[in-house]
């Protein structure tokens, strides 16, 4: 006799809770929509961030020769003002020296590129059949067009109004960011007073100032000597260049100097903007190459030898975040974002490197293997 199953011992329909997957995917999409806001804020209020960041990175580079002269009984505003007039005056200064002979180049840079085209003549014989060919395309597809097709040019701001439009800007910028940076240092540790007020436990207190200090400690000096190494750098090659009969070897040491904020890149580019200079100022192709040699050999010293050994390997950057960085900062900001790229990854770096939650974020900008006590850490 066959009984039939009562309702009771029917199974149970499986339940599948779905609270926590849509919990992680709605932080997450809120997690990307903050950071597409962030970069939008970055991006269309750069003349307000970018003097801000500034300051920042500046302050962070004199705080320890402010550090260093409160030591020896130099009150901080009056170290923070003595050091950041002394930065604008040098500025100044070099900017003063250096403007004639960069507004030459700039001048000259048509005769300049023919001058080196014409250099280099018997290397362009294996392109001159590819060269010919586009030309060719060019008259075909120009024969091509309709006769009644006109051109628009659009109307273009004077170069007067755009240069003055820049300058103003540039003077508001270099301000902004040179008085912020001077309230930053005079105002010593009122920062960290702020922060650790916001704690309630003692031991919260003295774990968060510790971690303030730590990270402070380590970006400042990171900052202040690689400024130092950069100028050093500059200072040789101006000096080689100088020795080797170079025209305008200073103009070359500045830049070599700012450049040397980009790594890999900004070394290509001093070195080519040498080499295109040297073709056209010397004789011989090979006394031409000694000027372009020297200055890469100048960086390869000093990325390979001063830099690590003075520095150390632990704040190295890995390559690939080092191109994604420039090339997302030099989006963002233009040049001035370009040359600050770098600093701000370390900055990034040593920030997520002191919290335990964003370690692996300083993993993986990292150059070098993490030892095993991080990784079990």
């Amino acid at each position: 006799m066959n009984r039939k199953k009562s309702v009771a011992d029917a199974p149970l329909p499986t339940v599948v809770d779905t609270r926590g997957s849509d919990t992680r995917l709605m932080r997450s999409l809120l997690i990307g929509i903050f950071i597409f806001m962030v970069i939008y804020a970055l991006y269309f209020a750069r003349d307000f961030f970018m003097p801000v960041v500034l300051a920042f990175l500046l302050a962070l580079t004199l705080t320890p020769i402010v550090r260093f002269l409160k030591w020896h009984g130099v009150p901080e505003p009056l170290s923070a003002t003595l050091l950041v007039l002394l930065a604008v005056l040098s500025l100044t200064a070099v900017g003063y020296f250096l403007s004639g002979p960069i507004v030459d180049l700039v001048n000259r840079a048509p005769t300049i590129g023919r001058q080196v085209t014409e250099r280099l003549a018997e290397l362009r014989h294996p392109f001159e059949q590819v060269m010919e060919v586009s030309k060719q395309v060019e008259k075909v597809a120009e024969t091509a067009q309709e006769p009644d097709v006109q051109k628009v040019v659009v109307a273009q701001p004077g170069i007067l109004s755009q240069a003055a439009g820049n300058l103003l800007s540039a003077g508001t910028t270099a301000a902004i960011t040179f008085v912020l940076s001077l309230f930053l240092l005079a105002s010593g540790t009122m920062f960290y007073e702020k922060t650790i007020q916001s704690f309630a436990r003692m031991s919260e207190k003295k774990r968060a100032l510790r971690l303030v200090y730590d990270v402070e400690r380590e970006i400042s000096r990171y900052l202040l000597t690689v400024a130092l190494i950069n100028t050093g750098l500059g200072v040789a090659v101006a000096l080689g260049l100088w020795g080797l009969g170079m025209p305008t070897p200073f103009v070359w040491g500045a830049a070599a100097a700012a450049l040397n904020f980009l790594p890999y890149v900004g070394a290509v580019v001093t070195v080519v903007l040498v080499a295109a200079i040297a073709l056209i100022s010397f004789d011989t192709l090979s006394y031409a190459l000694l000027a372009p040699a020297f200055v890469l050999a100048c960086n390869l010293v000093e990325g390979q030898l001063v830099t690590p050994l003075i520095v150390g390997r632990r704040l190295e950057i890995n390559a690939v975040a080092v191109f994604v960085a420039v090339a997302f900062w030099s989006w963002l900001w233009g040049f001035i974002g370009a040359l600050i790229a770098v600093p701000l990854l370390v900055v990034i770096k040593v920030f997520c490197d002191h919290f335990e939650s964003w370690r692996h974020i300083g993993i993986f900008l990292a150059a070098q293997e993490v030892p095993t006590a991080n990784q079990e850490d």
